[in-house]
């Protein structure tokens, strides 16, 4: 009998675009080679022009999804990515502590809190509600640097401000904080900084003059989590989640009029 490969559970929201969110993780998990699941946490209308719209899932519901798939069919790791409220937030981690997720079992949070313009998606009381709830249950969290400056006020400028931020983040409790270099425009290359309150790994990449980014934070954690399903630690994981993202924004395509996606594509065979 085939025996199926890991099991990683995503808890985000949708883009009818498909350039993001869930969608751009179960793209990225299968290129990975492990089975996705999902817990959906709002619904999105968007497109590559942005988005204009969105609707909450109940966060009863968004539990009863974690709870349902890992008390069944079980979870090797798990990833957040849009929670669009406190109350959501919330509701997601009592449904991770019912079921280990961020205990026993990997816990990826993707603090999904600023748009690729910058501007701010989650109220106070949300981003309140990420430091206190989520982080110190997190193995590894994973903002950009829109993120890290709406939730430590650190405005990243350089790579010692980079080095600030990731203990800022390490203080909030979680086991590993990566400080994602690519809006550091003025660095030449796109360098992710890894910190476990003890050492710093530096993973450095080529920057690329390449406009279409959709969903490559989504793509890096989720391929992040790929590894951490299989039993790697985490600076492993990294690693080939930064070969990953590299690949797949080198292969992003264009999409509408707007910005495209990152694509992980190039892990399959041509036709």
């Amino acid at each position: 009998m085939t025996v199926a490969p890991p099991k990683v559970l995503t808890i985000a929201g949708s883009d009818s675009g498909g350039g993001a969110g869930l969608q751009a993780d179960l793209r990225a998990l299968f290129a990975c080679g492990v089975h996705g699941m999902t817990a959906v946490t709002a619904v999105t209308v968007q497109n590559s022009l942005g988005v204009t719209g969105f609707t909450e899932i109940p966060p009863d519901v968004v539990a009863a999804q974690i709870v349902a798939v890992a008390s069944d069919i079980g979870v090797d790791a798990a990833k957040t990515g849009m929670l669009a409220s406190a109350a959501i937030i919330e509701a997601v981690a009592a449904a991770c502590d019912e079921v280990h997720i961020g205990r026993t079992i990997p816990f990826v949070v993707d603090p999904v809190a600023a748009s690729m313009h910058g501007q701010q998606l989650l109220a106070d009381d949300a981003l309140d509600a990420l430091r206190t709830e989520l982080f110190p249950r997190a193995t590894l969290v994973t903002p950009n640097l829109d993120e890290v400056r709406l939730i430590t006020g650190i405005e990243v400028a350089d790579r010692r401000d980079q080095y600030r931020a990731a203990e800022a983040l390490h203080a909030m409790g979680p086991a590993w904080a990566l400080v994602k270099g690519g809006h550091l425009w003025s660095d030449p290359e796109c360098v992710d900084l890894l910190y476990d309150g003890d050492r710093f790994h530096e993973f450095p990449g080529p920057r690329y003059d390449v406009k279409h980014t959709h969903g490559s934070g989504d793509t890096l954690a989720s391929a992040i989590c790929s590894r951490l399903a299989r039993g790697e630690d985490v600076p492993t994981a990294v690693a080939y989640g930064k070969s990953f993202i590299v690949r797949s924004v080198a292969a992003a395509y264009p999409l509408g009029a707007g910005v495209g996606p990152v694509s992980p594509l190039w892990r399959l065979p041509a036709e």
